[in-house]
């Protein structure tokens, strides 16, 4: 089972003043991430501008990245969509790329029902069944909203191994963590509740700050002591 680590850093995608990637920069802000706290990091997340990129600047993101940190740190595509044939498409495409992981955003605009939302990640989880894959709940910005129930359906999925829930309810990560096996890693989309998370079983943060504080971050978030994990039984 993969473990991304406490702290993975949503990194931010250099731009040239004319609105081009800039490559090189991207390289030295993926090392200096490295260098700094970063166990895992995310490229083309919303934070990287992925919703205004193309998918080839995004490869060339993901390949610049892979080979700055050289296995220093894991790297995490960001290739959600919510066009399920897309998602797949990208998703093989890091994979091929030699990346740890994926981040899948719960499909945006279409509002899907809890039933198409589980079909949606069952189909890319299949396409790709070697490949771990994060899902990422922030329905404040998708319109629809992953509940815990349907988490629990995916977390039985072998390579659906960890969500990034942005809802902003400590009660709704307490309840996933209920429903989800314990090694099915739960992490906090917002920097400013990541203590209170890991208090209720968050493996950590996908931080925005970290580009910062990440050697901070790091050591404020040690892993939750096997000890005092919550009940991993699923409910009835």
């Amino acid at each position: 089972m993969i473990d991304f680590g406490a702290v993975l850093t949503a990194m931010v995608t250099p731009m040239r003043a004319d609105g081009s990637v800039n490559y090189d920069v991207t390289a030295r802000l993926a090392d200096a991430l490295a260098r700094h706290g970063s166990d895992t990091i995310l490229v083309c997340g919303t934070t990287g501008e992925s919703p205004t990129l193309t998918w080839d600047e995004e490869f060339e993101l993901f390949r610049v990245v892979r080979d700055a940190v050289a296995g220093r740190a894991k790297v995490m595509a960001g290739t959600g969509s919510n066009s399920t044939r897309e998602a797949i498409e990208a998703t093989k495409k890091a994979e091929s790329l030699g990346l740890d992981g994926s981040l899948q955003v719960v499909p945006y605009y279409n509002k899907p029902p809890q039933a198409g939302m589980l079909a949606h990640f069952q189909a890319i989880a299949s396409a790709c069944p070697e490949f771990p894959l994060m899902l990422y709940n922030i329905p404040g910005r998708t319109g629809a909203d992953l509940l815990p129930d349907t988490v629990a359906q995916l977390a039985e999925v072998s390579n659906i191994v960890a969500i990034k829930e942005a809802s902003g309810s400590i009660d709704r990560v307490a309840r996933i963590r209920r429903q989800t096996p314990a090694e099915f890693a739960i992490y906090s989309g917002d920097d400013g509740l990541t203590l209170p998370l890991m208090a209720v079983g968050a493996r950590g943060v996908v931080s925005v700050a970290s580009h910062l504080i990440g050697d901070d971050l790091q050591r404020r978030s040690p892993p939750l002591a096997p000890e005092i994990r919550p009940p991993q039984r699923h409910c009835t």
